[in-house]
């Protein structure tokens, strides 16, 4: 293995869509370095900071058949039942909803909870308040997507929040997704809400850290563990 690659497979994947972002801090840096060694530091340590708000590291998605993964890094700030967003039109009695709130820390790119076919897209414009607040989810931007799998559908909402100014899709309605397969982004700090059938089986509590594409939040099915298998992306 050459210095090179050795190099390349210890540094943790940057999304391309961070490649911008970055671009234009590092600009900055080099400008205020010609003003100031002290303002340069500090737009150098901003421009290390947006690289790591857009890694996207690779995860270990845990495949048996009936789990339900958690599609975003970060805290699990609810679990209840509520109303999905109605421009989804996935039900019009409350489902189970269980909150994963990202602060500016976490990885923000998003992956599927469970293998299906986008059956569903709809994004709404709103407010950009705290996502952590309940009423974030009725009032922000977001975007939601109902996946259609083998246990029906389940419906995925990304929420943006006080900083978070865009949501960023990669995927259309019709196309088939894999488990923890990455399906969009939001910028800077945001919630992504999942809205399951009422009764399914929860395996997280409030306050527990979630890692997207990993952590398994429900079960539908149940069976042994020894069943699982596990896909690296």
């Amino acid at each position: 293995m050459s210095l090179v690659t050795s190099i390349r497979n210890s540094l943790v994947p940057i999304h391309r869509e961070g490649y911008p972002f970055i671009g234009i801090a590092v600009v900055i840096a080099l400008g205020l370095f010609m003003v100031s060694t002290f303002f340069g530091m500090i737009a150098v340590g901003l421009a290390i900071w947006t690289a790591l708000f857009f890694r996207d590291p690779p995860r270990v998605t845990p495949l048996r058949d009936g789990l339900v993964v958690s599609p975003a890094d970060g805290r699990i700030s609810q679990v209840g039942l509520a109303l999905p967003p109605r421009e989804l039109g996935l039900s019009d009695v409350p489902l189970l909803r269980i909150s994963i709130f990202m602060n500016v820390f976490n990885v923000h790119v998003n992956r599927a909870p469970m293998g299906g076919r986008i059956e569903k897209i709809a994004y709404k414009p709103g407010l950009f308040l705290n996502a952590d607040l309940d009423k974030a989810s009725e009032d922000n931007e977001r975007n939601g997507l109902i996946i259609r799998g083998a246990h029906g559908p389940v419906g995925v909402v990304q929420i943006a929040g006080l900083i978070a100014r865009r949501i960023v899709s990669f995927v259309h309605e019709g196309e088939e997704l894999s488990p923890g397969e990455r399906f969009g982004l939001i910028r800077f700090g945001s919630r992504v809400d999942v809205y399951l059938p009422a009764g399914t089986r929860v395996l997280v509590s409030v306050g527990q850290v979630a890692t997207a594409g990993e952590t398994v939040l429900a079960d539908f099915a149940a069976p042994p563990a020894r069943d699982i298998a596990f896909r690296v992306s």
